[in-house]
């Protein structure tokens, strides 16, 4: 009677597919195609237990856990899909990643996802370059879990399910949030993974003043890929035409600190909930430009005391 291997013997497992493989060479010269695919489905299945069996059961047991332990064994490498299907060998591998992604906090970026955050927020990486990643792969960019994600994955589920607008939902989503760092990927899946989500974001910020930021546009000690609504506060009329890459470059010139008391996002709480602005020394309304000389960056309380003024 043949002796089945063990599911975490990959030696073994081995050496079943290879004598299942040699045997189906016989099965080729049939005219017969379902014996000949029947022949093969042991294979598969022999198959799929080696990619399970590559990783030990004392740290990964199910085929989500297996996913997360690769992704964390080669944090900020870009991924194939491919690779995630033999470690998983599972067909429902893409599930699972979505799994870790949304409900579970994991800051897990599809390639789809981050061609949508770059266009958008031109996001620089220093060491991989997301923009070559194609749609199938992925990158683990924070090991830290972020333990709220299944608390917020309920509201998300909720919001994408409305008759609204996309730009509605994630402002609705954002606000939910407020104070809280969300990702790019639960934004997407709010938008009910329509493109468009990041120019919405944008739009949110430049068009209609929501305080949301990024790494990139005011919150330096955000992750890439992640999203920060600061305030439920629009910021005045005459501030929200500041294009964004003039907006970054008077923010980083001011080394993200106010001008007038120091302030900067490092001290922000949920008790002291300020934000930075880029504040127009001769005043738009009579002609000041958006250009970074006539721009210094202040908070919003001392913004209010300037305008006050």
């Amino acid at each position: 009677m043949t002796r089945h291997p063990k599911k975490n013997d990959p030696v073994a497992l081995l050496r079943q597919l290879k004598d299942l493989l040699s045997n189906f060479e016989r099965e080729l010269q049939s005219e017969d195609l379902r014996k000949k695919v029947l022949a093969l489905v042991p294979a598969n299945t022999a198959l799929r237990s080696l990619g399970s069996s590559l990783i030990d059961r004392r740290f990964a047991v199910s085929a989500r856990d297996r996913i997360l332990f690769y992704l964390q064994k080669y944090p900020r490498t870009i991924i194939s899909g491919n690779e995630l299907m033999v470690i998983a060998a599972i067909g429902e591998w893409a599930r699972r990643v979505r799994e870790l992604r949304v409900q579970f906090g994991w800051a897990i970026v599809s390639g789809v996802t981050a061609k949508e955050i770059i266009r958008e927020e031109e996001l620089p990486f220093s060491d991989v370059d997301l923009s070559a990643m194609r749609p199938s792969e992925y990158i683990l960019l924070d090991d830290q879990q972020d333990r709220d994600a299944a608390f917020r994955w309920n509201t998300a589920n909720e919001i994408r399910r409305r008759k609204s607008s996309v730009r509605d939902k994630i402002l609705e989503y954002l606000i939910k949030n407020v104070g809280k760092k969300i990702t790019g990927e639960e934004l997407r899946y709010v938008a009910n993974n329509r493109t468009e989500w990041a120019r919405r974001v944008r739009e949110l910020r430049t068009e209609l003043g929501w305080q949301v930021l990024t790494k990139m546009t005011g919150m330096p000690e955000l992750p890439i890929g992640a999203y920060f609504l600061a305030t439920t506060r629009q910021a005045p009329e005459h501030d929200r035409v500041i294009p964004d890459q003039v907006r970054r470059q008077v923010l980083q010139r001011d080394a993200h600190k106010c001008l007038r008391c120091g302030w900067s996002h490092e001290r922000w709480n949920p008790s002291d909930p300020r934000h930075l602005e880029a504040h127009h020394v001769d005043p738009h309304g009579r002609g000041g430009e958006n250009t970074p000389e006539n721009l210094i960056t202040l908070c919003n309380i001392c913004h209010d005391a300037v305008h006050r003024k």
